[in-house]
């Protein structure tokens, strides 16, 4: 299992980008469900790290369970900054504060943070070890380690021959994720990866977040109409050799009729883990 393809200094360009349909994905999510494996452990006064903060959707219901503690989110890109500050006020949390970071360069002190989270930031990242061991760094002894992450080959659409099944779009978007330095499995692999970075105590747990509804449906559609049928992404599938104009075209043809489909549905799978300084 390689986690650092790339140099572990390196500041990767990151796959999803910001389009506004993944922001609405962003914006989607929140601590009671995304970080439901992690807030037993937290309690009042608690100092928290949150990396990859994005727009704070999870960071705010996060600073919540630490208050009058304080919440720290740093995020690679200004504009998801800019909104998680915004939640932040909107929400009254004036225990949490926000700034443009590297997860790989953090800058704070050694020792300073009784918990560090993430979600959907692992995946993402080229360098997996250099990112736990910053975390590591600025963790206080007992203090501990959560992530949340896509474990790709269990996520599923069904039914899933409309979008050409095991060599499909899914699959598509997973080498394209592979492709740019990150980890399409990484949610079955953080067990692992947090031994490997020194932490003990590591508990693993595995969740799905399911689309089912008319309205969970149709949002899905949405994202994958606007991010992966993307003129952007179709250029880097195809320059990759992974599929061509023709596939993708077929594609969006089997995703329309998937929504009329009585029975679609769709999952992705998460693998969470929680582990802690020695």
């Amino acid at each position: 299992m390689d986690h650092d393809p790339a140099p572990e200094t390196s500041t990767p360009t990151y796959t999803m980008g910001y389009g506004p349909e993944f922001r609405k994905m962003l914006e989607r999510r929140n601590a009671a469900v995304a970080a439901a494996h992690l807030l037993p452990q937290l309690e009042h006064g608690m100092r928290l790290l949150d990396l990859g903060c994005g727009p704070g959707t999870i960071s705010v219901g996060l600073a919540e369970a630490v208050t009058p503690g304080e919440l720290h989110g740093i995020d690679m890109e200004e504009s998801q900054i800019d909104m998680a500050r915004e939640a932040a006020r909107a929400g009254g949390h004036g225990n949490a504060f926000f700034q443009v970071g590297n997860a790989t360069d953090l800058p704070f002190e050694d020792a300073s943070f009784d918990v560090v989270h993430c979600h959907a930031v692992l995946m993402h990242a080229p360098g997996t070890q250099a990112v736990l061991a910053e975390a590591r760094r600025v963790l206080k002894p007992g203090g501990l380690i959560s992530a949340r992450e896509l474990v790709g080959d269990s996520s599923f659409v069904e039914p899933d021959h409309y979008l050409g099944a095991d060599a499909g779009a899914w699959a598509t978007f997973l080498k394209l994720l592979a492709a740019n330095g990150g980890h399409p499995q990484m949610g079955k692999e953080l067990k692992r990866a947090f031994a490997d970075a020194g932490f003990a105590d590591i508990l693993a747990t595995a969740t799905f977040e399911t689309f089912d509804s008319a309205e969970d449906l149709a949002f899905l559609r949405g994202l994958i109409t606007g991010w992966f049928f993307a003129p952007e992404t179709m250029e880097a599938a195809i320059k990759l050799g992974l599929a061509t104009q023709d596939t993708f075209d077929g594609w969006r043809d089997g995703l329309d009729r998937w929504m009329t489909e009585p029975g679609a549905f769709a999952a992705f799978a998460w693998g969470e883990a929680i582990g802690r300084h020695p």
